[in-house]
């Protein structure tokens, strides 16, 4: 049974949120729909996964649908990414799959964008797409299946490395390889002083710490001098973001225009819970209720403010204070799509240009690369759910591929393996080291 073979091989999506994907594979569906969209300014893995790993993603899809009695399989690609279509579409059954092509728009590769463009249905509010009979997989996921059902667990994670180093690529690395590994890989950095933004600038994390490691999450680390603007932006304390916010705001509500959930036609509406900031003393439960249905795409705050201020960490934090406050909105209105959502798109291009890192545009090919890391250290929590415990001690000899933590059976979750053969040097509930 296919979901008891991703369970058991550790198999989460690949593409960021990391959730249990037997979960999608015991539902029952119209549509699955592969993501190829990519939408993260600069990185560039999944382009390089379909053109030199196309069968295994194709045969992964016809996995799912199989598992999950869906009729057509839809392949949510760029039209640009034109030598992954032709891979893509020498493996594709043209009786039940075909190509969804996309343009060079962020974030086209939202779940909801993705499912609207490919079947014209709108998830409800709050919703998954299971709801409206479909199941989305990122592209590396769906290798991931085929490879599962060969027995293989996840034990590796495609890649990009890119920014501010002397040679872009994508390639596999072991779970758990430290980061100034991949950045050794890459030819390391142009630049002496420098972060990480890891899986991206947009939706990404930002790190500093070169011995932080690869989960089965990470789409790639994109390096940037320390003093580029976009470090001075994202290393703000949220007192000084929302400080900034309440003295700077103008209510123009461009945040909010180009808000693409608020082009689906879902009440997100930043502009207003910018209003929380302090414009009264009151009334923040009823502001903040706008943030509730907002992605965290980035795009109000990396683009669409004239002020460069900070509508979707404001939105974060109205988020996190409802939930704590034990508040929930629910949309009354029905989903209706903005008359303007198509000419309010945002190109790719345009996006680099206004994060100033145009120059850093360039092709990350994939690269025969074999790391050999010393050490890895692999993290119990690398998805959603409940964290893995570790079922190995101090001194225990494992091999790759090897349970190192599990997830009982009645919990959401997944289970973690080694990534190289050597010897336990710790086992704790946060992570397992292992030397090689």
């Amino acid at each position: 049974m296919l979901s008891q073979k991703l369970r058991e091989c550790g198999v989460v999506g690949a593409g960021g949120a990391g959730f249990p994907t037997y979960v999608k594979a015991q539902s029952q569906v119209e549509y699955v729909i592969a993501n190829g969209a990519e939408c993260e300014p600069l990185i560039h893995k999944d382009a390089e996964l379909m053109k030199h790993f196309a069968a295994d993603i194709v045969a992964g899809m016809q996995s799912m649908m199989e598992a999950t009695g869906a009729r057509t399989g839809k392949f949510g690609v760029k039209t640009k990414n034109a030598d992954s279509i032709e891979a893509v579409q020498r493996h594709l059954d043209p009786g039940r799959m075909e190509l969804v092509t996309l343009g060079d728009f962020y974030p086209s590769g939202d779940e909801y964008e993705l499912v609207y463009s490919a079947t014209g249905r709108l998830i409800p509010p709050a919703g998954i797409p299971l709801q409206v009979g479909c199941v989305v997989n990122n592209v590396e996921t769906l290798y991931n299946v085929s490879r599962a059902l060969q027995g293989t667990p996840v034990t590796e994670k495609f890649l990009s490395v890119c920014g501010a180093v002397k040679e872009p690529k994508s390639f596999w690395a072991p779970v758990g390889t430290p980061f100034r590994e991949l950045v050794a890989a890459a030819g390391g950095a142009t630049t002496p002083e420098f972060g990480m933004f890891v899986s991206g600038i947009m939706m990404g994390t930002l790190t500093f710490d070169a011995d932080d490691v690869v989960t089965k999450t990470t789409g790639g680390l994109i390096v940037l001098p320390r003093d580029h603007y976009l470090m001075t932006r994202r290393t703000r304390s949220q007192h000084e973001m929302n400080q900034i916010g309440k003295s700077a705001c103008d209510q123009c509500s461009y945040c909010t225009e180009f808000c693409p959930r608020y082009l689906l036609g879902y009440e997100v509406v930043p502009h207003k819970v910018m209003r929380s900031l302090g414009f009264t003393t009151t009334g923040a439960d009823i502001w903040n209720q706008w943030s509730e249905l907002c992605c965290a795409c980035g795009l109000c705050t990396l683009y669409a403010c004239p002020e460069d201020l900070y509508p979707k960490e404001a939105c974060d934090q109205g988020k996190h204070d409802r939930r704590a406050a034990g508040l929930k909105f629910v949309q009354e209105k029905p989903v209706e799509v903005h008359p303007m959502k198509e000419y309010r798109r945002v190109p790719l291009s345009q996006l680099r240009r206004r994060l100033q890192v145009e120059e850093y545009e360039r092709e990350t090919p994939f690269a025969e690369v074999r790391l050999h890391p010393t050490q890895v250290r692999i993290k119990m929590k690398q998805h959603a759910g409940e964290a893995a415990a570790p079922c190995v001690v101090e001194g225990n000899r494992v091999k790759k591929g090897q349970v190192v933590g599990q997830v009982e059976d009645s919990k959401l979750g997944a289970h973690v393996h080694a990534s190289i053969d050597g010897t336990v040097r710790q086992a704790t509930s946060e992570d397992v080291e292992i030397v090689a």
